[in-house]
């Protein structure tokens, strides 16, 4: 006598089977197809290509050469793949948007914010997957002037004063490049403690995180730094 209960038990297995398959072939392209892929990828450019469009593209802006661009014409394009070409670290300071500084659109940066453009540990993981699954060939940490994270920071370590909620994690992160800066006797004590944060910064993305350490010892990622000056629009790079 036949035990129907069998054929739904092997009809999900074989599902479940073709399914994985299905994954596998999609996680696991064949060399071919990866070298197809590559090969057609938006961003597969060096390094210092992606650093000149990021130059070109301030210049743009700090002159006032800016025109209204009508984004809805790649839109759908977008919802099947991101291909930026830099990933930046910037300040969460709502007068610097990194889009509009480097001249770029949408798609073109991953951007990763946080005040004081500080590296934080979800900073690094969004960083490294932008390494690893959107290949992109750039880091950029974007410092400014007259921030008012590293300025807090500043007065803090100077005056010793305890702040409230997760301040005093932010300003321990920033106060390294203060202590830095204090060490070259500076006449901007501010202006040099935020080029050392962002010095910092750039430190912290390579010894911190292997993934990005690895990519930058092999050639395929470079790490680069700057100020942007909010009154004048010009980034200054490290």
């Amino acid at each position: 006598m036949c035990d129907c209960r069998i054929r739904p038990i092997l009809s999900r297995r074989a599902f479940v089977a073709g399914a994985g398959a299905s994954l596998a072939a999609r996680a696991f392209p064949s060399t071919r197809a990866r070298a197809e892929d590559k090969a057609a990828v938006p961003n597969a450019i060096p390094p210092s290509e992606a650093l000149e469009r990021l130059k070109a593209g301030n210049v743009r802006f700090a002159a006032g050469d800016t025109k209204d661009t009508d984004f809805s014409a790649g839109r759908a394009a977008l919802t099947k793949a991101q291909h930026p070409i830099a990933g930046i670290l910037s300040c969460a300071d709502s007068r610097v948007p990194p889009e509009i500084i480097f001249g770029q659109g949408p798609g073109d940066l991953f951007v990763s914010r946080d005040a004081g453009n500080v590296v934080s540990n979800y900073g690094l993981a969004s960083f490294e997957y932008a390494v690893t699954s959107l290949g992109i060939p750039l880091i950029f940490v974007l410092g400014h002037t007259g921030c008012g994270a590293v300025l807090t920071a500043l007065s803090a370590s100077m005056q010793r004063k305890e702040l409230p909620g997760h301040l005093p994690e932010l300003l321990k992160a920033i106060e390294p490049a203060v202590i830095t800066a204090h060490g070259r006797h500076p006449g901007d004590f501010l202006a040099a403690s935020i080029e050392e944060n962002v010095r910092l910064g750039m430190k912290r993305l390579k010894t911190r995180s292997k993934i990005i350490g690895d990519a930058v010892m092999a050639g395929k990622l470079k790490i680069g730094g700057g100020i942007y000056d909010l009154g004048t629009g010009v980034v200054t790079y490290l």
